[in-house]
């Protein structure tokens, strides 16, 4: 029997992954992804007949006997949180679709998915996406895209030329020969390109007879199931309503059955027994799917839901094996004990507190965190609790002392600040927001508690009174003069600033060049004071110290002590 090809779709950030996909099925998973971008990894089924129907007489054109029952297609986050995601999706994936928006061409994610594929070395074809967003081009949908190019105005089709080749020149800069899909000699030998539009639909016949024919013609051997127990990754671990923790598998060999043994990758590996198989309807998105096939065996390739006791302890990314013994099971567990990936972060005892729907999201959080030497306290798959809050108020830097929630529920907290969105990186928009906040609000509540420096000078012909207290017109030559601080002249102090008015109303403080009016008490004008000088507000070591950290000025705060 020959199974169906795993086709993993990898690329940059909002390079229309999902939408194509979406345009191939039939479905609206694009619109439903919070911020419209893809954040947990899927698969889909393809059947054949849906492929036929979609290529039309291409397929006999190419002459080719199909004989695949479809194409198990993987969809992968594609923002730079993700990259744990991206790299699982490949590795276990038989064909790649390596999409590129023909108008941007290659972004961070691309090369990224790019050495993806040459580390695993998966087979690929580039899908140039949005040729309907080159200008002038006029859309046929769900046209062949060698019949919409040959019905557009010359000078597009020239455009289409040039950016097609501009993408071509930038593939062959990355080491490989590529060729447009219509102008490949040895598909061997090179990389094919096929302009698509996931939004119209155009070209989309000639990537899926692509795929298909690729498949069929040289993964053939690859693809042959033989009858020994499953074999399988798994893409995600996740609470499903009903059921409790599942796992959502790739089965990429054998066959498994309802009450089989599972052996899974987790921080220990996990032996279990199937409760139940669900699998998604042909065409559907399993990450999204809610209404699923309830099946007695699944047969690889295939994307399949796992309900079983234990599952909390998986791993997302992690192997799974399928055997029909306890004694099986146990000899599997200790090979994978050996081998297995486990979700591995540095525990701080003042890191942030991360909760996600599943163990990938928890992987990228990590990773981002990572990236801005963010330590991290716990994480654990699971809405905010009660208990979270209590770990929390433990944490003594301010700016750890916060719980990220990515897809959950939470609790309420007057105390502990806590970042929820459905988007990733959203989370981290709004911490980047609240940590500049919080240093704002930090440094005023500081500047308020210490003296600042100031140096003034007495105005001649502004002396309104001599003594108790003087009262006298300045300008402020430097920094800012406040209420209740302490005068000195020559190293020697002369009286403390009770008011000051500005257009004969009391103000709190003053700033460089105004002029205000000034009550000192202890002042005296002709004995201690006059009219001309300069004096300093006095400042102690500990308002030095303070200004330092607040990486203020301190040359005229030194010049006060």
């Amino acid at each position: 029997m020959i199974r169906q090809p795993i086709v993993a779709i990898l690329g940059h950030v909002d390079h229309g992954k999902t939408t194509l996909l979406d345009k191939i099925r039939g479905s609206t998973v694009a619109n439903k992804e919070a911020g419209a971008i893809t954040q947990h990894s899927g698969a889909s089924e393809i059947p054949i007949a849906t492929i036929k129907n979609v290529c039309g007489d291409l397929l006999e054109k190419m002459k080719l006997d199909v004989e695949i029952p479809g194409l198990l297609f993987l969809d992968s986050p594609g923002h730079e949180a993700f990259t744990a995601i991206r790299k699982r999706g490949s590795s276990i994936a038989d064909l790649a679709i390596l999409i590129i928006d023909i108008n941007e061409g290659f972004q961070p994610q691309t090369d990224e998915s790019l050495n993806f594929l040459k580390e695993f070395k998966t087979p690929f074809i580039v899908a140039a996406n949005k040729i309907d967003r080159i200008a002038g081009w006029v859309s046929y949908p769900d046209e062949c895209f060698s019949i919409s190019l040959e019905k557009q105005p010359e000078h597009v089709r020239e455009r289409v030329e040039e950016m097609t080749y501009r993408l071509i020149g930038q593939i062959s800069e990355r080491g490989f020969d590529c060729e447009r899909f219509d102008r490949v000699k040895d598909f061997k030998k090179e990389i094919a390109v096929v302009p698509v539009s996931g939004q119209t639909g155009e070209g989309i016949s000639e990537l899926l007879m692509m795929l298909t024919g690729l498949g069929q013609n040289f993964l053939k051997d690859k693809l042959e199931v033989n009858n020994k127990m499953g074999e399988g990754s798994i893409l995600e671990v996740k609470e499903f309503t009903g059921l409790g923790t599942t796992i959502d598998v790739i089965l990429y060999n054998g066959e498994i059955s309802k009450d089989d043994y599972l052996v899974a990758g987790g921080k220990e590996p996990v032996v279990t027994k199937i409760r139940a198989l669900l699998k998604p309807k042909p065409l559907k998105e399993i990450r999204v799917e809610k209404d699923f096939d309830h099946v007695e065996k699944a047969v690889a390739a295939s994307g399949i839901k796992i309900a079983a006791p234990g599952l909390e302890n998986a791993i997302a990314g992690s192997p799974v094996k399928f055997v029909k013994t306890k004694e099986e099971a146990e000899r599997e567990r200790k090979i994978m004990e050996r081998e297995c990936t486990k979700l591995e972060f540095d525990k701080a005892g003042d890191g942030v507190i991360l909760r996600a729907d599943t163990l990938g999201s928890l992987e990228a959080l990590i990773h981002m965190l990572k990236q801005r030497d963010i330590p991290v306290k716990k994480a654990e798959v699971g809405p905010v609790v009660k208990r979270d809050l209590v770990e929390a108020e433990a944490i003594k830097d301010r700016y750890t002392k916060v719980i990220f929630a990515f897809n959950v529920k939470t609790v309420e907290s007057d105390k502990i600040p806590i970042f929820q969105s459905d988007v990733i990186y959203t989370i981290f928009e709004n911490y980047d927001k609240w940590v500049v906040e919080e240093k704002e609000r930090v440094r005023k509540e500081k500047l308020s508690q210490i003296t600042l420096p100031a140096k003034v000078k007495i105005l001649k012909g502004f002396v309104f009174r001599q003594k108790d207290p003087a009262v006298v017109g300045v300008e402020i030559l430097e920094g800012t003069l406040k209420c209740n601080v302490r005068l000195k002249k020559d190293k020697k102090t002369v009286g403390d600033v009770k008011q000051i008015q500005k257009d004969n109303e009391n103000v709190h403080e003053a700033n460089v060049g105004e002029r205000v009016a000034v009550s000192i008490d202890g002042g005296n004008v002709g004995r201690n004071i006059k009219e001309g000088d300069e004096l300093l507000v006095v400042i102690c070591n500990n308002d030095l110290k303070l200004l330092q950290e607040l990486s203020m000025d301190t040359k005229l705060a030194e010049e006060s002590l």
